[in-house]
């Protein structure tokens, strides 16, 4: 026997096996079950998610001879039939190929007469939408009183275009788009059935590729059965939908979140060379910065999708509303992309946008090392703080360290701070601390924004100690590397050891020297 593709093999047969529209099967059932059958019901929605298929379900729901829990019995002749493709009384039209006026009467002449087979003689229009206004008109007064044995099931993906005097008469049901999860599901069920060996993370990228659409979906399924060789694997998903590994885009966030325009580009033009397809960048960009809002607001947030470090890194260094505009930039170019002269310039100018309409630092402001809380201010003129300020800094002697130990990396561990706050920290080096408070020498490259942050890690200081600390900041160059360098480099030497350890590989060597194959820039990220 000739083989079937998934999506007409597994194509459901009863309203239970239908995945995700549980709202139009339940209103169906009910229909059958209290005898309250519309004459004309019009199915919507986007292509793939089962409009034509309830329509088929429902017609021979309604001439079947045994209903089981008002689900066609699928043993009865009419059902049968119905399957086998001999049911007389079902007029299954595709409105896309038969516009004209003279075809709809044609159609209609024969509504008149009783059905051979069923109680009731069933009209299914497909994409109904593509008749001409003559065609509808011919179609108005037998769809509004047709005779008793007549039911109209019409299908389309764009009701706007059908007249509001035919959308009157109809009792029209909207089909939903399905979820990722829904379609990965129904993968997984398939392939059990099929006894094929997948791959969960490969249904997930496959789901999402469906863009909603289960037939699309499968469709897909099929074609990644034969492009693995009878297996469905993540990495023959990756190839042949064209995707780009996760670690080239958690760098590209990387370099967002740090400001660095320089080595964003970099990035940018080393996946670039796999040439991908920068619009499904984007799309996974995306769904990454949706999952650190949602750690951002529950904390207890789990996705087992994305990297749980990555996620909480990201959580801590971006303020929520930062988390939203780039969201919504990325939205916005998402729709703009097609417009661009090419694809990389236009994912370019997105990424360029996102560091451009990020909050402004103000400009830097060197904290005084002694607050005179208690001062008055009226009593110093403004051009004499400023001298007595700093000889005060410059003769004060410096009283003994705060016995409690630990360097800056560890006191930010323990200070349980995040967001702005620590990425202040991060980008600070220890000066000293003692009795009178905390003193620190800022990155200057590293721009604040507004005084919040310094006040939140002032008050998260105090609270480590247990004392009330001065917190003293002066931006000033310094030899030793601060905790976000360290981050950093320890990031670049683990992408680093990955590509030292695959072109010390004897297998790829063998590649190399053999097939003069090369590896491509952006294909390789650490294991953990």
């Amino acid at each position: 026997m000739a083989y079937q593709v998934l999506a007409r093999k597994w194509r459901p047969s009863n309203f239970t096996q239908l995945v995700g529209q549980e709202h139009v099967s339940q209103s169906l059932m009910h229909a059958l079950q209290h005898d309250r059958l519309h004459h004309a019901y019009l199915f919507t929605g986007t292509r793939g998610v089962g409009k034509t298929t309830v329509a088929r379900i429902l017609a021979k729901a309604i001439n079947c001879e045994n209903l089981k829990d008002f689900n066609p019995c699928g043993e009865c002749q009419v059902c049968r039939d119905f399957e086998q493709g001999r049911f007389m009384d079902l007029i299954e039209v595709d409105a896309a190929s038969r516009t004209k006026v003279e075809d709809t009467r044609d159609l209609l002449d024969n509504a008149q007469y009783a059905p051979n087979q069923g109680r009731y003689k069933v009209y299914l229009i497909d994409e109904v939408h593509m008749l001409s206004g003559h065609s509808f008109n011919a179609l108005l007064k037998t769809l509004e009183e047709p005779p008793p044995h007549v039911k109209f099931l019409l299908a389309t993906t764009d009701p706007h275009k059908i007249p509001v005097t035919v959308l009157s008469r109809c009792l029209q049901f909207n089909l939903k788009r399905l979820l990722p999860e829904q379609i990965a599901t129904q993968m997984q069920f398939i392939l059990g059935q099929e006894q094929i060996a997948f791959e969960p993370a490969a249904l997930k990228m496959l789901g999402r590729a469906a863009d909603g659409s289960l037939r699309d979906g499968l469709s897909l399924l099929d074609q990644a059965i034969v492009y693995g060789s009878g297996s469905v694997t993540a990495e023959a998903v990756i190839g042949m939908l064209g995707t780009v590994a996760q670690q080239p885009i958690d760098d590209m966030l990387q370099a967002l979140v740090a400001g660095d325009a320089r080595v964003l580009l970099a990035k940018i033009a080393d996946v670039a060379e796999l040439t991908p397809d920068f619009a499904d960048i984007l799309q996974q960009m995306l769904r990454v910065l949706h999952r650190v809002a949602l750690l951002q607001q529950t904390p207890d947030f789990v996705d087992h999708e994305f990297d749980k470090q990555l996620l909480e890194s990201l959580a801590k260094a971006l303020l929520p509303e930062d988390v939203q505009l780039y969201y919504q930039i990325g939205l916005i170019g998402q729709r703009d992309l097609p417009l661009a002269p090419d694809p990389r310039s236009g994912f370019e100018m997105v990424m360029l946008r996102m560091l451009t309409f990020r909050p402004q630092a103000a400009e830097p402001q060197t904290v005084a090392p002694v607050h005179a809380t208690n001062a008055k201010p009226a009593v110093l003129a403004p051009a004499s703080v400023a001298p007595l300020v700093e000889s005060t800094r410059i003769e004060e002697p410096r009283p003994a360290p705060i016995a409690k130990p630990g360097n800056w990396t560890e006191i930010i561990a323990a200070l349980n701070i995040s967001g702005r706050t620590r990425e202040l920290a991060n980008n600070c080096v220890l000066d000293g601390i003692d009795d009178s408070g905390c003193r620190l020498l800022l990155d200057p490259s590293f721009q604040q924004v507004g005084t919040k942050a310094e006040d939140n890690l002032r008050a998260a200081l105090q609270n480590y100690y247990g004392k009330s600390l001065k917190l003293v900041i002066t931006q000033q160059a310094v030899q030793q590397m601060t905790p976000a360098l360290e981050i950093q480099k320890a990031r670049e030497d683990r992408q680093q050891a990955a590509v030292d350890s695959i072109n010390a590989d004897e297998n790829v060597q063998a590649l190399k020297d053999t097939f003069g194959a090369r590896i491509m820039p952006g294909s390789i990220e650490p294991l953990n």
